[in-house]
């Protein structure tokens, strides 16, 4: 992976996250908010925190915005104050612009202001957790369409023991076993495709790829 240079406007909870989540991955982060307390508190955690007025561009450029690979504008409860750091950004030069929207108007205005991508975090996380609920045992979650999704799950009981080839999921459920995490020696350990002759074990967790309708139905597969 390599290392990029992210700025980080807005240090509120969903930029405190992103910002704390970037460099746990090994990136360099510049987080910048006009609140001394949320500066101060991500001041430990990451590359460069900042006290600044984000929507004055000479602040923004002293900042070190305008060298940044990748800006995540998360100050989405100002709306005016985001559309406005938005226009800063980009006329600073920043190619890639995530921004937080907080009403569907809001996130059209971005998208019409060229945005790289718009994300409303409180509806994806309840959308997250609503098909979490209709898909029993899932660890985690991901949407890749309105029909079809990826789920992780602690391998069924049924299947410990036996090989992907002898479950066949794809033939029988129609899903697609897509990785396998496990601990070995006390390390995690993903195997990508694995191979058909692998047994699962017990404590495995699977990622299973298919329609959420067969997905719905993962406790009754056998």
């Amino acid at each position: 992976m390599s290392k990029r240079l992210y700025a980080v406007i807005g240090l509120g909870r969903f930029g405190s996250a992103v910002a704390a989540t970037l460099v746990s991955l090994g990136q360099d982060v510049i987080g910048v908010d006009d609140d001394e307390d949320r500066v101060r508190e991500m001041g430990e955690l990451i590359t460069n925190a900042l006290q600044i007025d984000a929507t004055d561009m000479r602040a923004l450029r002293q900042a070190g915005v305008k060298e940044a690979d990748v800006a995540v504008i998360s100050i989405g409860e100002n709306i005016e104050a985001s559309l406005l750091v938005v226009m800063q950004v980009k006329d600073l030069g920043v190619k890639q612009i995530i921004a937080k929207a907080v009403t569907p108007l809001h996130g059209r205005i971005l998208e019409k202001l060229g945005v790289t991508r718009v994300v409303f975090p409180e509806r994806e996380m309840a959308e997250r957790t609503a098909r979490s609920l209709v898909i029993p045992n899932a660890l985690d979650y991901i949407s890749l369409s309105a029909d079809h999704s990826l789920v992780e799950i602690t391998v069924p009981a049924p299947f410990v023991g036996q090989t992907l080839r002898s479950i066949d999921l794809r033939a029988r459920h129609g899903l697609t076993l897509v990785a396998i995490k496990r601990q070995v020696d006390g390390k995690e350990e993903t195997l990508v495709s694995p191979h058909p002759d692998e047994s699962l074990r017990a404590g495995d967790i699977v990622a299973l790829l298919g329609s959420n309708e067969q997905l719905a139905h993962i406790e009754t597969i056998r």
